[in-house]
């Protein structure tokens, strides 16, 4: 019987971990992507002001692979609503976080994706192309209602968008050290209007 040292353990590990990395990542790095936002826009209803926005780049074959794999995955999406002032700082009116969690259910072969803005409601599809582009979209969620509003004032509204924290079991992290490969985070985006 042969006992290995705690080095040799230590690089038999170490390469198990690389050689997984290149085999999941296709043997390439993944550089940090560019996701922004696009199509932003500010509207209202007969009763709210809403927000409408996509983002774009998001998604990474490595982060594909890990959600097919049954990794979910989470997305933050930051909002602030300011009224300006010219002579003291700007007000702030809101600070809003809308979430979705995006899962895959390899039994059912069914993507799930769940929206706090939209609460009860799970999106569900076949289609990873229709998952991606429920995930990375905000379609008109209520930000403040209008008789918060004052008429002729000039408002401020600021978004960001970024993946979520990993929420993997304790450890988990160390088997797949290069998850911190999909992170993303948007700069932040801004409008300004008047109402």
């Amino acid at each position: 019987m042969r006992i290995f040292s705690r080095t040799r353990q230590f690089r038999v590990f170490s390469s198990l971990l690389l050689a997984l990395a290149l085999f999941w990542g296709g043997g390439q790095p993944a550089l940090a992507q560019n996701a922004t936002i696009e199509e932003l826009i500010v509207t209202n209803s007969s009763t709210d002001l809403l927000l409408f926005l996509t983002v774009n780049n998001a998604f990474t074959k490595q982060m594909e692979e890990g959600i097919k794999n049954g990794i979910p995955v989470t997305f933050n999406f930051y909002v602030k609503l300011e009224r300006k002032r010219n002579t003291w700082l700007n007000q702030q009116l809101v600070s809003l976080q809308f979430d979705h969690t995006l899962s895959y259910d390899t039994l059912k072969e069914e993507y799930s994706i769940v929206r706090s803005e939209i609460s009860g409601q799970t999106f569900r599809t076949k289609s990873l192309a229709e998952a991606k582009k429920a995930m990375a979209q905000l379609n008109g969620p209520p930000i403040v209602p209008l008789k918060s509003l004052l008429p002729e004032a000039g408002y401020l509204l600021r978004v960001k968008a970024k993946l979520a924290e990993k929420t993997l079991p304790l450890y988990f992290h160390y088997v797949i050290p290069f998850l911190s490969l999909w992170d993303f985070e948007t700069e932040w985006y801004t409008v300004e209007f008047r109402y």
